[in-house]
């Protein structure tokens, strides 16, 4: 049954004040009736209004609206009462970065076959490399690898033994789409996921095993319903600059080129090879799947403006009441930044990013006002940490766990939050990753006490799992909550919360059309940022530390780690 919104907040209340009677504990956690009250929509969003404003001009690492982000958020942090979260005294943690500005001018040249293509930078291809480097240059035979995949799990190596050193490597997106034996009309759930992406599946995986194998560069072929976005993303995403952590090596263990092309020009490039794209991806979707040299070669250079920059990470802290917890520690998160100022979209260069992620960032404010309005901090510290360079791969949150300002260890649990609810209240919330750790039992009875349910990620094709901060916390061994809201809108018909994020992702994201809008209802956002809270607080609260399930693949990390501090798990 879903209450009435003000009667659940009383049961709430009324829930948490009965605990704190019958424990007559000194340690007790002071009930948050006062915190989940504290919550305000217009509190969030005005804070959207203030950081997607083009005073604010798109927050781009580096920039103006760097500097104006980082003094908002360190000046809300501090106004509401929160400790600096950076042991040196200050609110920040520097996060050494280098930027790559590729020349626009580049030019793809691909022949063979007595044919010779010349796609246009931007609305073909794009093309990148995060080597610091004044020139990145290719001339290479371009060969087709299917999916690019080697999962020994699965038996699966698209490579089989074919030495692909300094080839140019022709990928495409998402995971090898292998039918159930049993319904060939549906995707086998054994292999790879079924329908919901693996690492396999990303972007990311694709460059990084290209690099591995030693070869010159890697051209993915966008599809938009395998990617989950539309090429427009591609092309707002990665032909301007480019931002990386500086490392010792200058990046030179990275791919030389990393491009993406569109569907359309895939299919011309195959059959200036004399072959037929749909046939070759058909194939590509089979174990018994070979490279197929295309007679093809690519050449390209890149011409690279360098500069490096100090951006942040911006850190708060409230410290825990329990002398025997307040050393280990429950992360919000939530990333500030976002493109900047980009290509013109429809007369606007500004990338606002309202709903990403000044959405999350403004969430990740109220919550560290929710938590300093309890009478007593719960016994675990609490950290709020506002990340950078997230849509430049995850690099703030990357370089946190590289650069931990307090021990992975003794972090319990990372709650990430990345595009707040703007739609209203819903019935139900999502739980990204849901089945991997005992984090399940504490979302599900909070979610039960709002009178909602939990679900499993409806769009698992996107990977999301993989494309947010968290991630980096996961794949260090922390568990991680990535919420997303839900589907099932109050008062909405079937399937208009589906249609919502349809239109957002087509319309609005990574675009300058991500601004605040009209029509938005805050209450969904301050109904979600509730049970983040009450989520948190939970494991705040509790001496045993979530765990991961096992089979779980970061399992092995956390145990490890674990045993490298002398925890018991």
């Amino acid at each position: 049954m879903n209450f009435p919104k003000a009667n659940h907040s009383v049961k709430l209340i009324l829930a948490f004040a009965s605990v704190a009677a019958l424990s007559g504990c000194s340690r007790a956690p002071s009930p948050p009736a006062a915190a989940l009250a504290s919550f305000s929509g217009d509190r969030i969003l005005e804070h959207i209004r203030v950081l997607s404003s083009d005073e604010f001009e798109g927050r781009g690492p580096g920039s103006k609206g760097e500097q104006l982000t980082i003094k908002y958020l360190e000046d809300q942090y501090r106004s509401a009462g929160l400790e600096p979260g950076n042991p040196d005294g200050t609110y920040l943690q520097s996060v050494p970065l280098v930027g790559i500005t590729p020349d626009s001018n580049m030019k793809l040249t691909l022949a063979g076959h007595g044919r010779t293509l010349e796609p246009k930078f931007q609305d073909d291809f794009v093309a990148w490399s995060k080597r610091v480097t004044e020139t990145s240059a290719i001339d290479a035979d371009l060969i087709f690898v299917g999916y690019g995949v080697q999962a020994p799990e699965f038996q699966w190596d698209d490579f089989k033994g074919v030495d692909v050193k300094a080839k140019y490597l022709v990928v495409l997106v998402n995971d090898p789409p292998v039918p159930d034996p049993a319904d060939p009309s549906k995707l086998d759930p054994k292999i790879f996921g079924g329908t919901a992406m693996t690492y396999y599946g990303r972007w990311t995986y694709k460059f990084e095993k290209a690099a591995q194998l030693g070869a010159a560069g890697c051209l993915i072929i966008h599809q938009t319903d395998r990617a989950g976005y539309p090429w427009e993303v591609v092309r707002n995403s990665w032909s301007g600059t480019q931002f990386d952590l500086a490392t010792p090596d200058k990046n030179m263990g990275r791919l030389g080129v990393e491009s993406w092309i569109t569907s359309d020009f895939a299919a011309k490039l195959f059959r200036a090879a004399g072959l037929d794209l749909e046939k070759q991806i058909a194939a590509a979707a089979s174990r018994d799947f070979k490279p197929v040299p295309l007679g093809m070669r690519a050449k390209l250079t890149i011409h690279n403006t360098l500069h490096t920059l100090d951006s942040h990470n911006v850190i708060a802290k409230l410290t825990g009441s329990d002398p025997d917890l307040k050393n280990s520690y429950v992360i919000y998160t939530a990333h500030w930044d976002h493109f900047g100022i980009g290509p013109e979209v429809n007369g606007d260069k500004i990338y606002h990013g309202a709903v990403d992620n000044a959405s999350g960032s403004s969430a990740l404010l109220e919550m560290a006002r929710a938590y300093k309005a309890l009478a007593r901090p719960p016994r675990r510290t609490l950290l709020f940490l506002s990340v950078t360079g997230e849509e430049q791969g995850l690099l703030g949150s990357q370089y946190y766990v590289e650069h931990p300002l307090y021990p992975l260890a003794r972090t319990a649990l990372d709650i990430n939050m990345d595009g707040m609810n703007v739609n209203g209240r819903t019935q139900d919330i999502v739980q990204i990753g849901r089945g991997v750790s005992t984090l399940d039992d504490v979302v599900e009875a909070v979610a039960a006490e709002q009178g909602r349910t939990v679900k499993f990620d409806p769009e698992p094709e996107k990977g999301l799992y993989y494309r947010s901060d968290h991630f980096e916390f996961a794949k260090n061994g922390i568990p991680a909550f990535d919420p997303d809201e839900g589907v099932e809108f109050i008062g909405k018909p079937q399937g208009w919360g589906l249609e919502e994020r349809r239109k957002y992702t087509a319309e609005r994201y990574h675009k300058p059309a991500d601004k605040v809008q009209p029509d938005w209802d805050m209450s969904g956002a301050v109904q979600d940022a509730q049970l983040y809270f009450l989520v948190g607080y939970r494991v705040a609260n509790d001496p045993h530390m979530p765990e991961w399930k096992p089979g779980a693949e970061f399992k092995a990390i956390r145990d490890a780690s674990l045993k490298a501090a002398g925890i018991a798990p």
